[in-house]
């Protein structure tokens, strides 16, 4: 173990670019799943079909392709990514389709009175969604996106494959120069789990300050 200490410069390192790797990930599949799943709602057709195709393609195709896809495909078209945005990105779409089915399940379970007493307020189609649906709908959302938060940090260990210089990547390097298996693994292990713990936290704290004060009025009921 007094060798796995010596190496704590670059476990450091790692955590934090696996830190940084999971939170710019998860804006960019915060921000895909509001806009896909407010898209399945649109009166357009071509903007409903737009939202199912890529929900179908990122849920339905393996996150390692993709993120392989990313990296190494793309730059034959001429796109290049660095190896962290490729990770964010992939990551982000990814994790984004699941989202996008949260938000879509959150807003069709607020009941339908209140789009009832939306319309007789004569409210636009915009007033409804930020002032009526959405605000009822986030604190539903917040447990789903905390489980989704946490299937993110772990889809971050596949953004090694590209050389990202995460935990993964890290211990890896651990192995290699010092023979060692057991002892990097076992110590990224519990750094991944602290770091789980911290969002799990941090999502129970923001459910409690979306949810006080507010009577959320879920389908069906009074």
């Amino acid at each position: 173990m007094d060798q796995i200490l010596e190496y704590s410069p670059i476990l450091i390192e790692g955590t934090l670019t696996t830190i940084e790797l999971t939170v710019l990930s998860a804006i960019v599949a915060l921000t895909i799943s509001f806009i896909v799943g407010l898209s399945r709602f649109s009166r357009f057709k071509l903007v409903r079909a737009s939202a199912i195709i890529y929900l179908e393609f990122f849920r339905g195709t393996s996150a390692i392709v993709q993120l392989f896809f990313m990296y190494y495909v793309l730059p034959l078209l001429g796109v290049h990514f660095s190896p962290l945005m490729a990770g964010v990105i992939a990551c982000g779409f990814n994790l984004g389709s699941y989202g996008s089915e949260v938000v879509r399940g959150a807003i069709q379970s607020v009941a339908r009175g209140q789009h009832e007493a939306a319309t007789a307020l004569n409210y636009t189609t915009y007033q409804l969604y930020r002032y009526v649906l959405i605000p009822q709908a986030i604190p539903v959302m917040i447990p789903t996106f905390g489980n989704l938060l946490i299937e993110l940090l772990k889809l971050t260990a596949v953004a090694s494959l590209i050389t990202i210089s995460d935990l993964t990547f890290m211990a890896q390097i651990i192995r290699v120069q010092t023979a060692m298996t057991l002892e990097p693994f076992l110590v990224i292990l519990v750094i991944y789990f602290i770091i789980a713990s911290g969002l799990v936290r941090f999502t129970s704290f923001v459910g409690a300050k979306f949810s006080f004060g507010k009577d959320i009025v879920k389908s069906g009921g009074k």
